[in-house]
């Protein structure tokens, strides 16, 4: 008595994930960012700035961090084949969180090198350092009107939009620094501006963190309360119990869901497994943006006879 129904609006068969549609901003993104990266490896050498050589290092893992969610974007829309039904749709979610590990280790770095110059300072070229900052900053809020609307969809493009909103904020607190410098001469501003840089880092990165980890165990997708869920299904006409509810993440833009519905008898029949399906569909999809959906109509008991190892 078993019907199945499902429907996909993003990956699987349907033409690709939330991410590849913001390729080319990544690319671009990319560009930019390798490119003041070498400015600012220029900039830090010259001016002596620990500050400005940090928010170099962070480019450079910003660079990889680019290229890492291009590449799964690449690897996540190939087609899906009868051993990996889902494609590589799960290869951007590896990629956030690489993204993730990468800025935690620039954050321990920063924070490291900073506390070093504390006990061995250095003469730094403010006036440097502020031109060099200036050219960062203004191409990171490029790169993050780039990426603005993809970080909202995509935990891929997000952890790119944390790493290039982390180079601002550190391109920002180099002018701070480098400014104070030289107004006042105060070397330790440098140093301080780079645990304020290394300070910003971490939080975001956490934040993404879980995210990414909750996709990875399969937690239910966010913003969906699956008690929520268990009570709008069975409040459908027809319906009687509802047991292996589960829900779960593929990708950014891509929530399953599947459950084993006990259908009254006067519905156990074709008409009344399709109605039943068509409103099982549109309470998903309508209430919890869930629209990749499986049931499995069922009469009352039959969940006894189900094998143990079946949820």
């Amino acid at each position: 008595m078993g019907a199945g129904h499902d429907h996909g609006h993003t990956g699987g068969d349907s033409g690709g994930t939330v991410s590849a549609a913001h390729t080319g901003r990544l690319r671009i993104a990319l560009c930019i960012t390798l490119g003041i990266m070498v400015v600012q490896i220029i900039g830090g050498i010259a001016a002596n700035s620990l500050a400005l050589a940090a928010d170099a290092a962070h480019m450079a893992t910003d660079a990889l961090g680019l290229g890492m969610a291009l590449f799964a974007i690449h690897f996540a829309n190939r087609p899906a084949g009868p051993n990996r039904t889902y494609g590589y749709a799960r290869a951007e979610i590896l990629a956030a969180l690489a993204n993730c590990l990468l800025l935690l280790g620039v954050g321990g770095f920063v924070l490291y090198e900073a506390v070093e110059r504390f006990f061995t300072p250095a003469d730094t070229n403010g006036g440097l350092a502020i031109v060099f900052g200036v050219i960062g900053l203004v191409a990171n809020v490029i790169s993050l009107s780039l990426l603005m609307r993809g970080q909202k969809e995509s935990l891929n493009v997000r952890g790119a939009f944390l790493e290039v909103l982390a180079d601002a904020l550190g391109s920002a607190t180099v002018i701070v620094s480098a400014l104070i410098i030289l107004l006042t001469g105060w070397t330790a501003a440098d140093p301080i501006a780079s645990i304020v840089i290394g300070l910003m880092i971490v939080p975001r990165t956490i934040k993404l963190l879980r995210e990414t980890l909750n996709v990875l165990l399969e937690s239910a997708p966010k913003g969906v309360d699956m008690e929520e869920v268990r009570s709008h299904i069975l409040a459908l006409p027809g319906v009687e119990d509802v047991h292996d509810l589960h829900a779960w993440t593929i990708t950014s833009g891509m929530p399953v869901l599947s459950a084993h519905v006990v259908v009254s008898a006067e519905l156990l029949d074709s008409l009344g497994h399709e109605k039943l399906l068509h409103d099982l569909q549109g309470c998903l999809g309508d209430h919890f943006d869930v629209e990749h959906c499986t049931f499995q109509l069922e009469p009352g008991g039959h969940a006894d006879h189900e094998a143990k190892v079946c949820h």
